[in-house]
């Protein structure tokens, strides 16, 4: 009998279960025994393989599910008729899920279909098996490009996300929120691509009103793990109020990041209310100080982020900001109800676009490639045919 991917896991663990100590305080009671070293050494290893043993089965599922739907598909097409594709999902899914169990299931069988209609190229899905289990697979399928379901592939593999965070991901509109950010960039920015978010969703701090931006800084340092999930990986906290030294004269860095891929330092300015023409003087010389101090060999050259309440961001536009290696977002402190926070994003979106279009417009004769964006895989226009 098939086993589906929940009952394996359970299956495992019950098999390589190890006995735990009931706590620290009995195991520092314990006296030394010649087996301990080799107890510890077993345990490693048993260890060690269960993870193996778990990876194998995960992957062998997922590819086991996307071959399913390629086959499946294979014979829809062969026959070129809608309604026989109806026909032959329910029939397929009847027979297996005698054989096999809920697994095969009409509903899932169609996510099989749709899996291996979207994913065609066999190289993507043996990755995506190594990495996510169907769980995740299943909850990035619905998304409505491909380019959004590389993204959440992505983060889930790189951060290794459980379902509950990528669903709180998705949920969150992370995907869109880092278009926005990267249509505001021009093809000569010095700010990367698919770096920032904009806007940032803060609400997990849970400000009272009036808070200061000290408030701010203080939460975000507090819980630096829940930040850094909203703010995106590989960031590393140098400190808050960074103090850098110049010309005799001190100045002080709201937060100070490493970022870790990028290999450069990421200086963030946290600014209550709406952006001002001021700001990018003011993280413009930090940058060149940390340029000149604080930037180690090897390393790229210090980018910007500002944080304010309200973006401006036609005025942002205006300053030029990104060619000079700063980014500026808004951040909400209040999570709005769910049809609200779609319709406001839909509405940055279409202004992001229109601006891109006037840019666009203004930068046809200058020959100036823009800038490619990096996701997972980078799929081919061919490989992902349009449903029927």
């Amino acid at each position: 009998m098939w086993m589906t991917l929940n009952e394996t896991e359970n299956r495992s663990e019950i098999m390589l279960n190890k006995k735990k100590p009931a706590n620290n305080k009995d195991v520092s009671q314990q006296t030394q025994t010649p087996t301990d070293n080799l107890i510890t050494d077993l345990v490693e290893i048993i260890e060690s393989r269960k993870q193996s043993m778990y990876r194998q089965i995960n992957s062998g599922i997922v590819l086991t599910f996307w071959e399913v739907g390629k086959r499946v598909n294979e014979e829809i097409l062969k026959n070129e008729r809608a309604e026989y594709g109806k026909q032959i999902s329910a029939t397929v899914s009847h027979q297996l899920q005698t054989l096999y169990g809920r697994s095969f299931g009409h509903s899932n069988l169609k996510r099989m279909i749709k899996f291996a209609r979207e994913f065609s190229d066999v190289k993507i899905v043996t990755t995506l098996s190594q990495q996510l289990s169907w769980s995740h697979i299943k909850d990035i399928l619905p998304l409505q490009s491909m380019e959004a379901r590389l993204y959440y592939a992505r983060e889930a593999a790189q951060h290794k996300l459980g379902i509950r965070d990528l669903r709180h991901l998705i949920s969150r509109k992370a995907y869109e929120r880092r278009d926005i950010a990267n249509l505001a960039l021009s093809s000569q920015s010095q700010v990367p691509f698919n770096i920032f978010k904009d806007p940032y969703l803060l609400d997990m701090f849970d400000l009272k009103e009036n808070f200061l931006e000290a408030d701010l800084e203080k939460a975000i340092v507090i819980e630096l793990e829940k930040f850094i999930l909203e703010f995106g990986g590989g960031f590393s906290l140098i400190g808050r109020q960074k103090r850098i030294v110049y010309d005799g004269r001190d100045y002080y860095v709201d937060l100070l990041f490493f970022h870790r891929e990028l290999r450069r330092l990421v200086a963030v300015e946290l600014k209550l209310g709406e952006f001002k023409m001021e700001y990018k003087g003011q993280m413009e010389g930090y940058l060149r100080i940390l340029n000149e101090v604080e930037r180690k060999e090897g390393e790229e050259q210090p980018i910007g982020i500002i944080l304010c309440t309200g973006a401006r961001r036609g005025l942002v536009e205006l300053l030029e900001m990104d060619k000079v290696g700063i980014a500026v977002s808004e951040y909400w402190t209040k999570l709005p109800p769910k049809e609200q926070f779609e319709y406001k994003l839909q509405e940055i979106m279409l202004e992001a676009k229109e601006r891109l279009e006037r840019r666009k417009i203004l930068e046809k004769d200058t020959n100036v490639t823009s800038k490619q964006r990096q996701y997972f895989i980078e799929p081919k226009p061919d490989d992902y045919p349009d449903e029927d």
